[in-house]
């Protein structure tokens, strides 16, 4: 089992930033893929980015490439979404989850483990 904790998310103005945190514990943090999606409300839970194990392959949204930033900590079991530029559109519930194997990074179906989700609201 790995649990999820996420932590960052609150009311932003257009145009700022956040730091969502995700913090796992359980198994070995570095055999996980770990991907950042999120759900806005009356939406179907979209991808936002992926990072592989040792964080030196990254995946995004297309639409999301050039504001958003993940890394990750290995040594802190933490993974981390930096959003720059934000917008009304970002408002959402943001979940981490963990997959154990590279796949289709993109798709819900992948991860084993989510994490519970915290609330980014940007106002206009």
């Amino acid at each position: 089992q790995v649990q999820l904790v996420e932590s960052g998310g609150e009311l932003v103005q257009a145009g700022g930033s956040l730091r969502l945190s995700c913090a796992a514990s359980g198994r070995t943090f570095a055999n996980y893929v770990m991907g950042w999606f999120r759900q806005a409300p009356g939406k179907e839970r979209e991808f936002v980015g992926a990072i592989s194990w040792g964080g030196g392959s990254t995946y995004y949204a297309d639409s999301l490439k050039g504001r958003f930033t993940i890394s990750r900590d290995n040594a802190k079991n933490t993974v981390y979404l930096q959003m720059n530029s934000l917008k009304p559109e970002d408002t959402a519930v943001y979940y981490c989850a963990a997959a154990p194997r590279l796949g289709p990074v993109v798709t819900t179906l992948q991860y084993d483990y989510w994490g519970q989700g915290t609330q980014v609201t940007v106002s206009s």
